[in-house]
C-alpha cells in the first residue's frame, strides 16, 4: 500500500517499485514508528482529531502490533508495502478500520521518519556506549593483571624504549574512551524531536511539540521544520564515531597481530579467536583481528557515501536521504560486532613474559639512559647524544647489548662513566624511571588503573548455579584448562547433562570462572573442572567459587567432598586435609583410568569433611 496513490492515474511500474521501496531496510524502525506513532496519536487527540476512546483504542492496536513484530508473528517483509511507515498504517486500517485512517492527520513521512531513525539511533548509541564500555573494562582486566609485563615499545615500527604491556592496554582505552564520549555528545545533539514539523513547513494542528518530545523521551522539539526534516548530521556523527573508533580498533587488532607474530611471539591468542589452515597444519591464524582490521573499510565508505549525499542537496527533504539508513544500519552493526569480538580476543591473550623480557633487552633501548646519565656528569646532551651512539656501533660490533661491556671498555668513550651507570641501563630501571604521570613506570600505571577502575566502576561480580546459556563460556573455560593438563577434557554433551553442577563467576555481565560439584553414587562428592579466565586471576574468584560449591555440598546433606589438584596449598587455605587417593575407588574408577598420567600422577588428594565443618584427615588428590 503506498499513502499517496490519490493524485495519480496509473499504478507504478515493477521495476519502480522495486527501485523505489525502502521496506527491505527501513523495517528495522519498525518499533520506533509504533513508538512515534502512538506519541503522535496523543498528540492529535489533544488537538482535537482524535476523541479520547479513539486514542485509546488506537494506542492499543499499536501496543498489540509491537507485541507481535517482538514475537517474529509479523509478516513485514512479504506485505509488499512501500515502507514501514505504510505498513504499520496498513496493519493499523485492517485492525480499527477509519479510525486508523486519521492517523497521519498533520503528519508526513518526511518528519515521521527524521523521528524514527532519531528514535533508533538514540538506542543503538546507548548499546554502543555499554559495549565500549565492557570493552574498557576488559582491557582494564588485561592491564591490572598483567603490571609487572615488559615488552619493547615501538616507533617507526623499530623497537625503542621498553615500556609495561599495561602501559600498552592503558593507551587503548584512552582511545575507546574518546569514542565513547564521542557518542555521548552526539546523543546530546541528536535528542531533539522533528515530529510536528510536517513534510517541511510544520503542521496547522495545535500540537504541543514540547509535550510531544517529552513523551518520547527527547529533551524537546527541533525548533525549525526546514532543517528538522533534512538534517541528517546525527547519522553523521554516529558514522564519523564508528570510523574513528573502528580505525582504533584497527590499530588495536594491527598491534596484536604483531605482537602474536612469530617474529615477535609476545602474546599468545586464545583457539576461541583463531582458525587453522586447510593446507599447512601447523598454522594459527588471528583470523578475528584480522577480520576487525578489514570490516574499517566498510564503516569509512558509509561515512564517505553519506557525506557525498548530503553535499549538494537542496532544503529541505529529498528522496536522496532515503540512502541515509543502510550504511548506519551496516555500520552500527559492525561496529558492535568488532567490539564484542575485541572483548573476545583481549580475554584470551596470554602474556610470553621471557620473550617480552628478552626482547626488550635487545635493540640497545637503554642508549637513552646512558645519555641521561652522562647528562647528569655535566655533559651537554647532544655530546651525551653523540657519545651513547658510539657505544652503540661498539657494542654492535661486540654483538652485546651495551649492559654486558665491561667497564674500561665503556670509559674508552667517556672517562665520567663509573660502576654505578650498570644499574641504570637495566631494564626495570628503564621503565620505573619514567614515573611521571602519563608514563610507563610502575606508579603511574599502577594509578591509572586504579582511576579507571573508580571511573569505570569496580569489577561487580556474582557467583551463581550455572545456567544452559552458560554452557559455551564453561566449554571455552575447560577446554582452556585442559589443554594446560589442569583439568580432564570434557565433551560439550557431557556439559550439557551436568550443567546443574555447575557454579559459575560473572563479571559484569560476563562469566570469567566454573567449577562443578559432581556428586557419585556412593555419597562422596567432588570438585573439578575449576578455572578462572587467565585474564581475571588473583581476584579471589576461584575461592568464591570453591566456597559456593562448599555450601551448595552442606546443604545437600553431602558428608566429604575431595578434591584432586596441583596447587594443594590454594585448598588447604580453604580447609582442606591431605587425603589418599587409593581410598577413593570411585574417583578411581570414574577418572583416573581414562587419564594418561594415570602412571605417573602428579596430583594431591584432599578432602573436606562436612559433618562437622571440619577438615577429615584422610585420603584425596587435584581439580579436573
Amino acid at each position: 500500500m503506498a499513502l499517496w496513490g490519490g493524485r495519480f492515474k496509473t499504478a507504478s511500474s515493477d521495476i519502480f517499485k522495486e527501485f523505489n521501496d525502502s521496506l527491505p531496510f527501513d523495517h528495522l524502525l519498525v518499533q520506533q514508528d509504533i513508538q512515534g506513532s502512538i506519541g503522535w496519536s496523543k498528540a492529535i487527540q489533544q488537538a482535537g482529531v482524535l476523541t479520547l476512546e479513539e486514542q485509546q483504542q488506537m494506542e492499543q492496536a499499536l501496543l498489540d502490533l509491537s507485541a507481535k513484530v517482538a514475537a517474529g508473528e509479523s509478516d513485514i517483509l512479504t506485505s509488499g508495502a512501500e515502507d514501514v511507515h505504510s505498513w504499520v498504517e496498513a496493519e493499523l486500517t485492517t485492525e480499527l478500520g477509519d479510525i486508523a485512517r486519521k492517523l497521519h492527520t498533520g503528519r508526513s513521512r518526511n518528519d515521521q521518519v527524521a523521528t524514527d531513525l532519531r528514535l533508533w539511533s538514540r538506542a543503538q548509541v546507548d548499546v554502543l556506549i555499554d559495549a565500549l564500555n565492557t570493552c574498557q573494562q576488559q582491557l582494564l582486566t588485561l592491564a591490572e593483571n598483567n603490571q609487572e609485563h615488559i615488552l619493547p615499545g615501538y616507533t617507526h615500527l623499530q623497537r625503542a624504549q621498553p615500556i609495561r604491556f599495561a602501559h600498552w592496554c592503558l593507551a587503548y582505552i584512552e582511545m575507546f574512551k574518546r569514542d565513547s564520549s564521542r557518542l555521548t555528545d552526539a546523543r546530546k545533539r541528536m535528542n531533539q524531536c522533528p515530529l510536528g514539523s510536517g513534510a517541511l513547513a510544520g503542521t496547522t494542528y495545535d500540537i504541543d511539540r514540547y509535550e510531544l518530545a517529552h513523551s518520547l523521551g527527547f529533551d524537546g522539539p527541533c525548533v525549525n521544520s526546514l532543517d528538522a526534516v533534512s538534517d541528517r548530521d546525527f547519522v553523521l556523527e554516529i558514522l564519523f564515531a564508528a570510523s574513528a573508533s573502528m580505525m582504533h580498533l584497527s590499530r588495536f587488532a594491527e598491534d596484536l597481530i604483531f605482537f602474536n607474530s612469530g617474529e615477535a611471539n609476545f602474546i599468545t591468542l586464545g583457539d576461541q579467536v583463531t582458525s587453522g589452515s586447510s593446507l599447512m597444519p601447523q598454522k594459527k591464524n588471528p583470523d578475528a583481528l584480522e577480520l576487525i582490521r578489514g570490516k574499517c573499510g566498510r564503516v569509512y565508505g558509509a561515512l564517505q557515501g553519506l557525506l557525498v549525499t548530503l553535499k549538494g542537496l537542496p532544503m529541505a527533504y529529498n528522496k536522496d536521504l532515503q540512502e541515509d539508513k543502510e550504511g548506519l544500519f551496516e555500520t552500527v552493526g559492525q561496529w558492535h560486532s568488532c567490539l564484542v569480538m575485541a572483548g573476545e580476543v583481549i580475554n584470551s591473550i596470554e602474556i610470553n613474559s621471557a620473550r617480552c623480557q628478552k626482547a626488550a633487552r635487545e635493540g640497545y633501548a637503554n642508549a637513552t639512559e646512558l645519555a641521561d646519565y652522562l647528562v647528569s656528569k655535566g655533559v651537554p646532551f647532544r655530546t651525551a647524544h653523540e657519545i651513547s651512539g658510539q657505544v652503540v656501533l661498539y657494542a654492535i660490533k661486540q654483538q652485546e647489548p651495551i649492559e654486558s661491556l665491561r667497564l674500561e671498555e665503556l670509559k674508552q668513550f667517556s672517562p665520567l662513566i663509573e660502576q654505578d651507570v650498570y644499574p641504570i641501563l637495566e631494564l626495570e630501571y628503564l621503565v620505573d624511571k619514567r614515573n611521571i604521570l602519563g608514563g610507563t613506570g610502575k606508579k603511574p600505571v599502577s594509578n591509572i588503573i586504579a582511576q579507571y577502575r573508580h571511573n569505570l566502576g569496580t569489577s561487580d561480580y556474582q557467583v551463581r548455579d550455572a545456567k544452559l546459556t552458560d554452557l559455551r563460556a564453561i566449554s571455552k573455560l575447560v577446554d582452556y584448562w585442559a589443554a594446560k593438563e589442569e583439568n580432564l577434557p570434557r565433551a560439550e554433551d557431557e556439559l550439557i547433562k551436568s550443567i546443574r553442577d555447575f557454579a559459575v563467576i560473572e563479571v559484569n555481565g560476563q562469566v570469567c570462572g566454573c567449577a562443578a560439584l559432581y556428586i557419585y553414587s556412593t555419597g562422596l562428592a567432588e570438585v573439578r573442572s575449576l578455572g578462572v579466565s587467565i585474564n581475571y586471576q588473583g581476584k579471589g574468584y576461584g575461592k568464591a567459587l570453591v566456597e559456593h560449591l562448599l555450601e551448595r555440598a552442606k546443604n545437600l546433606a553431602l558428608s566429604k567432598l575431595l578434591v584432586l589438584t596441583r596447587k594443594p596449598e590454594f585448598f588447604a587455605r580453604l580447609g582442606f586435609e591431605p587425603g589418599n587417593k587409593e581410598h577413593l575407588p570411585e574417583k578411581v574408577m570414574k577418572d583416573c583410568d581414562l587419564c594418561h598420567r594415570q602412571d605417573n600422577c602428579d596430583e594431591t588428594a584432599l578432602l573436606y569433611n562436612l559433618n562437622n565443618g571440619h577438615p577429615l584427615a584422610i585420603p584425596v588428590t587435584q581439580v579436573n
